[in-house]
């Protein structure tokens, strides 16, 4: 055995030793296809995913987010923190250091300096800049020295990681960009096109709407890094086309953002050349339970509002019991297949804010039956279980989309299973998520029972996500029908809970109550019933190595690490 566990140490440290030892552009060239075609490479004048994606190859930030949302350094020494004193204490300042000795890729230093002009350059009045939500609230940044710089806030920032973290708010360089501030931002053709970067990669030509060309950086501060001398970028075409290039044909290495079939996607997977991956943020299908009366026979104005509770959705214990006869696992097999996942969770990442709940993953149709009956609904002689003459029928609502009418019709079979009479509506999306206060078909007015949709919140950090449950949210006539609390749900402990969270700078404390509020509404209250965490796909091929699929930054947030398996 001795023996036998001596020779597989030697072959598993023969099968790493390429890439412990590998030089930089020793595996080739490598070739990314994305079925939308960047247009300009520099993210501050740009919202698209594939302007920015493309970009964060040759630019980057100080800090980026990794698979899990956790907050990674890249060209700072660290992520400050209020526990490392990078945060001040008032939660009003973030100190960012720079790594020493980082180059550009035209030889030249990095300095503080740059990473100020990067802030200027974006909160610059006449600049129209696609990121400057990423500034918000900033008063001012101070070079202190060299490689250090101090962002202010005008208001405590429990959350200052906005400047300077992301594929969306990298570092330019000032001396390309000095004179390309202001209305003079678009003009700047030479720089937009080829920008001055950190990245593993420089640009070597860029036909807008169409390619990229690339060759690995000389000065990359990992001289090892990239593993590839040159690589190409190609827009255009559709996910269809991507995925095969990948998947059956083999021309490409890498294919992003495949949204389609999972029958189609597994079809194509078995053409062998490569490998589809998925990742997952937070989009979370879910159903929504409304705590008030929808009653016709109630006086517009008052139908759906707290002045008269549910009749019986204001039980937990029927509210827990509908959670409980859903199977989430068939509900994702013929959903969404790979690009989804079973959840308890209405913030189900990053890492950090996800609560442990998982009770809801087994599909336990006698437990429901048994909770309802400890409730007092007894099954009447149509199947249908009442209490005091109140029977437990609903309205089922979401908007027009052939999954979602999948998910009813199951659902439906599975109420009805456990004595719940529940009928189906579709409302087309256009009208069901319009807002428009004037119709009683949008999902803020609620005009039924339960409803299901879709959402996330932007970021990493769920403070404003969770903040929409508090009570003063709930859509109302008063507000014209206008507010994210779709369910009406109210309570104080709820609402003292997300102030404390709003006033609290450490991560880890934040983590321990955004758990605590996720809980709060889907495994303590069922006022928020989650389905379906829904990822993104994309495919490599097989002989790609290091891809990491990150749904927090660029998907090519790792591609320094990417190397050829031989």
């Amino acid at each position: 055995m001795k023996i036998k566990a001596l020779l597989l140490g030697a072959i598993a440290g023969t099968a790493l030793a390429p890439a412990a030892f590998a030089e930089r552009g020793s595996d080739g060239h490598v070739n990314i296809i994305y079925w939308q075609a960047p247009s300009i490479l520099n993210p501050y004048l740009s919202s698209g995913t594939k302007d920015i994606e493309s970009a964060s190859l040759v630019v980057e930030p100080l800090g980026r987010y990794d698979q899990d949302g956790a907050l990674v350094a890249y060209l700072a020494e660290e992520i400050p923190t209020v526990e490392n004193g990078g945060v001040s204490e008032d939660l009003k300042s973030i100190t960012w250091k720079l790594k020493s000795g980082l180059k550009w890729s035209d030889g030249s230093d990095v300095t503080s300096a740059d990473v100020k002009f990067t802030a200027d350059y974006c909160m610059n009045p006449e600049g129209g800049c696609a990121q400057l939500a990423k500034f918000e609230g900033v008063d001012s940044v101070e070079i202190i020295d060299d490689l250090t710089v101090t962002v202010t806030f005008g208001e405590p920032k429990p959350n200052p990681y906005g400047p300077f973290m992301g594929g969306q708010s990298p570092i330019i360089q000032m001396a390309q960009f000095e004179n390309c501030t202001g209305a003079k931002a678009p003009e700047c053709t030479e720089a937009n096109f080829g920008p001055i970067g950190t990245g593993p990669f420089v640009v070597t030509d860029f036909r807008p709407n169409d390619v990229i060309s690339m060759v690995a950086n000389d000065n990359y501060r990992d001289a090892a890094k990239p593993a590839f001398a040159s690589l190409t970028f190609k827009g255009g075409g559709s996910a269809m086309a991507s995925g095969r290039a990948v998947l059956e044909t083999g021309e490409f290495d890498y294919a992003w953002n495949l949204q389609l079939a999972p029958d189609v996607l597994a079809k194509m997977a078995e053409g062998g050349k490569g490998t589809p991956v998925s990742a997952f943020g937070t989009l979370v299908e879910r159903i929504e339970m409304n705590m008030t009366n929808t009653s016709p026979d109630l006086p517009e104005g008052e139908r759906g509002t707290v002045m008269h509770p549910h009749p019986f959705l204001t039980d937990v214990r029927v509210r827990k019991a509908l959670s409980m006869a859903i199977d989430r696992d068939l509900l994702v097999e013929i959903g969404y297949g790979q690009a989804g996942r079973p959840t308890c969770n209405l913030v189900p990442a990053p890492l950090a804010y996800a609560s442990d709940n998982t009770d809801c993953l087994t599909q336990d149709i006698e437990g429901a039956k048994a909770l309802l009956d400890e409730a007092g609904y007894v099954v009447g002689s149509d199947g249908v279980r009442a209490k005091d003459g109140v029977r437990l029928s609903m309205l089922y609502q979401t908007s027009t989309n052939a999954v979602r009418q999948d998910f009813q019709a199951l659902i439906k079979q599975w109420w009805e299973e456990i004595g719940v009479e529940t009928e189906l509506r579709n409302i087309n999306a256009s009208v069901f998520f319009g807002g428009d206060p004037g119709s009683p078909d949008t999902f803020q007015r609620f005009y039924a029972d339960v409803e299901m949709y879709a959402n996330n919140f932007d970021g990493t950090d769920p403070e404003s996500y969770l903040a929409q449950h508090t009570c003063d949210k709930a859509p109302k006539p008063e507000t014209q029908w206008q507010g994210e609390n779709m369910n009406r749900y109210c309570d104080p402990l709820y609402d003292e809970l997300v102030a404390e969270l709003g006033r609290t700078g450490s991560l880890a404390k934040r983590g321990e109550i955004a758990k605590k509020l996720n809980d709060m509404l889907t495994k303590e209250s069922y006022v928020v019933v989650p389905l379906v965490d829904r990822g993104r796909v994309s495919a490599h091929a097989n002989s790609l190595g290091g891809v990491i699929l990150n749904t927090w930054d660029s998907e090519l947030w790792n591609v320094a690490d990417w190397h050829r398996i031989k």
